[in-house]
């Protein structure tokens, strides 16, 4: 039995300290019935906890990490950059440099607005799209996370769905009204859901906060079409996907251009940030520019604009890294495919290029009723038998594994290794 008392009595400690013992609540542990492992530091593939274990880290910090923990040359960014200060709270050349990375990189972003987090990122992008339609109401997706701001908490996906608490206390009916939530991957509750108060439609378009469902082809296509035809601004939340999926991101990848995008994660190299962008006859509607204020001290950090750049400039100059994270991911779907059938289980995997779910239910995985099928007190045992097997997965059945450069072949096949064993420890009780 690992050893985890440091853990515990940290939390223990934590609890008294801090709500729930956490700063944010997936990271509790509680959906799997066990307590955190506090991280003492990271390298590479691997986080190694206040008690000395050491695991091979799939959540690689919900995303952003594709180099994995630590990376030299964006160490060595960061060191190069905070030696010409943390922060200025005047403009700096690298917040430009940054927004041409990214306004060069998508087509739909010819201006770009920095900011300090998916969340401010998406709550930011919506209030320009009130502002330059006029209208009120936004159509957002069931299972679809886009942060916790007061209008987008209608239905969530990730902690909220987890928690079973699919709206939060504090979120007057006011925005609630204004929110419409349609299904994913269903274009005709789309149709049945439009007005003429509809100001923007707000998707991630690859599902990754109700686990992995990534949406059909015509759904996306039709999607776009409509949107279009009713002069709605549709809104692609690539806090996750941006720069991970591809250096287009999700945009690219489905050859559809949005008329808002925001970002998240990546783009920091792993610091706090966020972005939101789009045509510049909507962006021109953001202050000083426009009407539209928003606004934030530590915008453009330069810690996190420097090693954002130096993360993007490596993704750019290195397209293959994209194929090296689906191969992995490729490699241990058929492993894991493979342990499930040697072991009579029906049990089912949504990949997405480099992102992953392994959904604990008979049904595919397609709509946010499937994903709701999924058996969580099963995914609770899986995750601590793959946690006693040094591994760490999400805490939470409701999202996605990530993949990053820094793993090797032996990391892949000792985790299909792992999840044999895990799936036999289920299978035998």
């Amino acid at each position: 039995m690992m050893n985890r008392e440091l853990s515990l009595s940290t939390f223990e400690h934590a609890k008294k300290i801090i709500p729930g013992g956490v700063n944010s609540p997936v990271r509790a542990f509680g959906s799997v019935d066990t307590f955190p492992i506090f991280v003492q530091k990271a390298n590479g593939a691997y986080i190694y906890d206040v008690d000395g274990n050491k695991y091979l880290d799939y959540i690689s910090s919900w995303g952003p990490l594709i180099f994995g923990h630590n990376d030299e040359d964006i160490k060595s960014e960061f060191i190069k950059a905070i030696e010409n200060g943390i922060t200025y709270g005047v403009p700096s050349y690298v917040e430009v440099e940054m927004a041409q990375m990214i306004t060069d990189a998508y087509p739909a972003c010819e201006m770009v607005r920095m900011v300090n987090s998916g969340t401010e990122a998406t709550m930011s992008a919506i209030r320009v799209a009130r502002g330059y339609t006029g209208k009120k109401k936004i159509i957002k997706f069931e299972g679809c996370y886009h942060g916790h701001s007061d209008s987008l908490l209608v239905k969530s996906g990730s902690g909220t769905l987890t928690f079973n608490t699919p709206t939060s206390l504090g979120v007057p009916d006011e925005f609630i009204k204004n929110t419409v939530v349609c299904r994913y991957n269903d274009i005709n509750s789309i149709i049945d859901a439009i007005d003429d108060d509809i100001a923007a439609v707000i998707i991630e378009p690859v599902a990754g906060n109700m686990g992995v469902v990534a949406p059909s082809e015509n759904f996306m296509k039709e999607l776009r079409k409509i949107t279009r035809q009713k002069n709605i601004i549709l809104i692609f939340d690539e806090v996750i996907t941006g720069f991970r999926l591809s250096y287009g991101g999700a945009s690219q990848i489905f050859n559809i251009e949005p008329d808002m995008v925001c970002f998240g994660k990546i783009i920091g190299g792993g610091l706090p940030v966020g972005a939101y962008g789009g045509h510049k006859d909507i962006m021109g509607m953001v202050s000083p520019l426009g009407k539209v204020y928003q606004a934030g001290t530590l915008s453009g950090n330069p810690l996190a604009m420097s090693i954002g750049i130096k993360t993007l400039q490596k993704l750019k100059d290195n397209p293959k890294v994209y194929e090296d994270l689906e191969q992995k991911a490729i490699k241990l779907e058929k492993g894991f495919k493979e342990n499930i059938k040697r072991l009579n289980l029906d049990f089912k995997i949504n990949r997405f290029h480099s992102m992953m779910s392994l959904f604990f239910t008979q049904k595919e995985v397609n709509y946010y009723e499937d994903v709701q099928t999924s058996d969580v007190k099963l995914y609770a045992k899986y995750f601590k038998s793959m946690l006693e097997q040094n591994i760490l997965i999400p805490p939470a059945q409701f999202e996605a594994i990530f993949f990053n450069t820094a793993m090797s072949e032996e990391d892949i096949k000792y985790t299909i290794k792992a999840n044999y064993n895990a799936l036999e420890m289920i299978n035998a009780q």
